[in-house]
């Protein structure tokens, strides 16, 4: 039997690597450790010995002719790829795990041929060579890899194929859907769909590269992926929205805040709200007789605030109930952390999603008329000069008296009753027990106090947006009739709880979260605001809202301090000090110590940051959709602000928002509060991108 050849020369049988590939080639001539061959091929080579795989041979004349020769060369490339495909590589590899370290290819074609020749070695050789995950190739030995370095390079192979795969699929799939125009495409129709293995792949990418662009881990691969196509810093949504892989106006702010909307979040904790539920009912504390009322809009079903006023002499007294899901909230539960997480409700023109489950905040632990509710009550006196004093806080159970509306309180604020005793009485809800010529006294007195402070505060109407059913809705903004009176009251009322609470805070040593605004404003600063030019002067100057530990005035409010209870239903830092008030009232001891509010402060601000601009900029996009499709038959009416460097901001009070226009294009001169009626070309909502085309001056009003 022919053997392996040590040193080929002219007539041996070799083999050597050409593009990742064993090639055999035939000796034609030797010097000097170079050898000139003829390939498999039917070409002429020049390389050096050391480019020789170790299984040389066999050895023949070296005289034969051309033919003979490629003959001679074509029945050994058959042979060796049939025996190659005889041979399981993986039992060789379970074979010599334990056996030997590395060893050559005659070792290994001696555990399936009692005396290998050099085809059989060489396609073991090449079947060794081939099997990367399992076997090394030191040469002239292969080192067997170990078990686990074989599963770690079978991932690495497998994510290799695929990666390979979804980007030579995904790049003519992309690039053809994005040719294919605005809009949904019909994917069917589209010649690069791709299959089932890269078609799933694919839309994660794209999801991902939604939720989180800056991601640089599989930036590369979405560098490769979106080849050819423009420079857009939304192009993985627009691709998304035509494939059908999410909705047209997808709101992407809520995946980079890691939000879910709707209820389906909330499934899991089933069994935690149901004991929430026994508990909140085996309650036993006193129901304070007092007749709350809460004012909220028509829509509202989670109702986390209520209050009774009623004269006494010159002053006011003044009790507020805070809803209290706190007295039984654990939050180390399951449910308590992916509360954490959520922060706070969203309130969108799409649609609402709370914080709490739906269960808890419409119905458990919100102040529905007529049911008894776990509740925080914050008593206050308000002298003359409307200078609020702490008579109480406690804990207990109210029965909301009636839950009404905003427009239902402006009609009763309204009134030119002096006292409620003139006003018909409402049996049915009990609100003939409301003093509301107080209420109404008590805001103003508020108010003007803060102001006093160097309060600074905006009315301004903010439209309503209102989405059309349909999957292109039509947007239309809304003004509602005002009731100026009722949320002056309520705001009032929200605004001196979260004071007075601060303060006894402060006074009993209690670690609280509060909110801080620690800006330097103009002497003029302080008063109310409606014109959108005075409103731009004096907001400029607000420094930003802080979440802190520390007690600290908030200016614009004109507090010396502001920690927020009033929303427990809402907000996740109104539930942590509401959780907090409750237990030093129950048992003498905070829930949390001040270190471990501070360690949780850095999250609960990053978390309420994300999720706060979903409720800051997603409006924006609707009005913006609005202003794109009125555009060519409306015109705006801009109030000129602010100028800098060439151009102008603008105000729009119909959409509250501001644009922004070339200096030249508004006239010779321009002044604060000049009005113009605009007419816009280019809007882009998603990019926030609105081009002001036309601005004439509006006549002022005589």
């Amino acid at each position: 039997m022919a053997r392996l050849v040590r040193y080929p020369g002219p007539g041996c049988v070799v083999e050597f690597m050409q593009g990742n590939q064993p090639q055999l080639a035939y000796v034609v001539e030797e010097q000097s450790g170079r050898l000139r061959v003829l390939t498999q091929n039917r070409r002429e080579a020049k390389l050096p010995a050391s480019r020789l795989l170790p299984w040389s041979g066999p050895a023949y004349p070296a005289n034969l002719s051309r033919a003979d020769t490629e003959r001679l060369l074509d029945s050994h490339v058959a042979k060796r790829r049939e025996l190659a495909a005889g041979i399981d590589v993986l039992e060789l590899w379970s074979m010599a795990q334990g056996e030997v370290e590395q060893a050559k290819a005659e070792w290994f074609a001696e555990l399936l041929w009692a005396d290998p020749d050099p085809d059989q070695v060489a396609a073991m050789g090449r079947v060794l060579l081939d099997c990367k995950t399992h076997f090394k190739f030191h040469p002239p030995e292969f080192i067997p890899y170990s078990a686990e370095t074989v599963e770690s390079r079978l991932v690495e192979q497998e994510e290799t194929r695929i990666r390979e795969k979804l980007v030579g699929v995904g790049q003519a799939f992309l690039k053809e859907l994005w040719q294919s125009g605005n809009g949904p495409v019909d994917v069917d129709k589209l010649r690069a769909k791709p299959d089932a293995e890269t078609a799933p792949l694919l839309a994660a990418m794209l999801k991902a590269r939604i939720a989180d662009p800056d991601d640089k881990e599989p930036d590369l691969l979405w560098r490769e992926l979106r080849r050819g196509l423009p420079e857009h810093p939304y192009l993985a949504l627009l691709l998304a929205e035509r494939w059908g892989i999410v909705p047209p106006h997808y709101n992407y702010l809520l995946d980079r805040a890691g939000y879910v909307t709707g209820e389906s979040w909330a499934e899991p904790y089933a069994d935690e709200v149901a004991q929430l539920r026994r508990r909140r009912d085996e309650l036993d504390a006193a129901i304070d007789p007092r007749p709350f009322v809460s004012i909220d809009a028509a829509t509202t079903t989670d109702i986390d605030d209520a209050f009774v006023a009623k004269c006494d002499g010159e002053a006011i007294r003044v009790s507020v109930a805070f809803a209290c899901p706190a007295v039984h909230w654990d939050f180390s539960s399951p449910l308590g952390r992916a509360v954490l997480d959520r922060a706070t409700s969203l309130y969108l023109p799409e649609g609402t999603s709370h914080m709490l489950p739906r269960e808890l905040a419409d119905d458990i632990y919100s102040l529905r008329q007529g049911e008894p509710r776990p509740a925080l009550i914050l008593d206050l006196r308000v002298d003359a000069g409307g200078e609020p004093t702490l008579t109480g806080l406690g804990f207990g159970r109210i029965t909301v008296a009636a839950n009404i509306t905003y427009y239902q309180a402006e009609e009763r604020l309204s009134a030119d009753s002096a006292s409620c005793a003139d006003m018909a009485a409402d049996t049915s809800t009990g609100l003939d027990r409301l003093d509301w010529a107080a209420s109404r006294d008590l805001a103003s007195r508020l108010r003007e106090r803060r102001i006093r402070n160097g309060a600074v505060i905006i009315e301004r109407q903010e439209p309503e947006i209102v989405l059309d059913d349909g999957d292109t809705p039509q947007v239309r903004l809304e003004v509602k009739e005002p009731t100026p009176a009722a949320q002056l009251l309520v705001s009032e009322l929200m605004i001196v709880a979260n004071e007075l609470c601060a303060r006894w805070a402060m006074e009993q040593g209690v670690p609280l979260y509060f909110r801080t605004q620690d800006a330097v404003l103009p002497k003029d600063a302080a008063g109310v605001w409606t014109e959108p030019e005075d409103v731009y002067r004096v907001v400029k100057h607000f420094g930003p809202t802080l979440l802190e530990i520390q007690p600290k005035p908030h200016k614009g409010l004109g507090v010396p301090a502001y920690c927020p209870v009033t929303s427990p239903l809402r907000r996740i830092t109104d539930l942590i000090n509401v959780a907090q008030i409750q237990r030093v009232l129950t048992t003498g001891q905070p829930m949390f110590s001040r270190d471990e509010l501070e360690s949780m402060q850095p999250s609960v601000s990053a978390r309420l940051e994300a999720v706060g601009k979903v409720q800051r900029f997603r409006p924006r996009y609707w009005k913006m959709l609005h202003l794109l499709q009125n555009r060519k038959a409306s015109t705006w009416t801009g109030v000129a602000v602010d100028e800098c460097g060439g151009l102008v901001t603008l105000a729009l009070p119909d959409a509250q928002i501001f644009v922004r226009a070339p200096r030249d294009m508004l006239g010779e001169k321009l002044y604060p509060g000049q009005r113009f009626a605009l007419r816009f070309g280019k809007i882009d909502p998603l990019c926030n991108e609105i081009r002001v085309a036309e601005a004439h001056e509006e006549e002022a009003d005589v």
